[in-house]
């Protein structure tokens, strides 16, 4: 496991260097979207329409950012469970999307996208919002306003701090550390 400062927008080989565990600090522009954007990305994905950001080379946060203090960018902006966005994750990889970022496990449909269109899934840090909050340079609100926090926003960070959960390859940083801890627990 180690530590890897990115830039984003992300390319294929980016994506295949990453193993599960890989500490990440990630650079660059970083879209922000939850349940109800994703449900209106994938509504104009079937009806043929254009998306209202690029997703090639892309990273969707899934947060909804709490409003800023004065003299803030944003307010504090934890990851929200990443299962509920499965259903719409695999159409969005396959427009080029190279990673999400959320909490939680994904379904086995998601890991297998993630194999398919070369790209991972990263864990920020539960309850650690106001910390990530600080990471984030500028916020602008690019697509739903009227969804409020879980309007589509885009970030600009510095050092976002994440850990590969699902890489390119099948892995799953859960399964990986449920077998350790069976193993140690067996020795004992």
């Amino acid at each position: 496991m180690t530590e890897i400062k990115l830039s984003v927008p992300l390319t294929t080989a980016d994506v295949l260097r990453l193993k599960v565990g890989d500490r990440l600090l990630l650079s660059g522009v970083v879209y922000t979207a939850r349940d109800a954007a994703h449900k209106k990305l994938a509504q104009l994905l079937l009806q043929g329409e254009k998306l209202p950001i690029q997703l090639a080379g892309q990273i969707i946060y899934y947060a909804g950012p709490a409003p800023a203090r004065p003299g803030r960018v944003i307010g504090p902006i934890g990851p929200t469970t990443s299962g509920r966005m499965d259903v719409y994750t695999p159409m969005l990889l396959e427009q080029g999307l190279k990673a999400c970022i959320g909490k939680g496990a994904r379904s086995m449909e998601v890991r297998e996208a993630l194999c398919k269109y070369k790209a991972v899934y990263l864990g920020a840090t539960g309850g650690a919002a106001a910390l990530l909050a600080q990471t984030v340079q500028q916020a602008e609100v690019v697509a739903y306003p009227e969804l409020g926090p879980e309007a589509i926003y885009r970030l600009t960070v510095k050092d976002f701090p994440v850990i590969v959960i699902n890489d390119a390859f099948g892995n799953d940083l859960y399964e990986i550390g449920r077998e350790m801890y069976s193993c140690q627990t067996a020795l004992k």
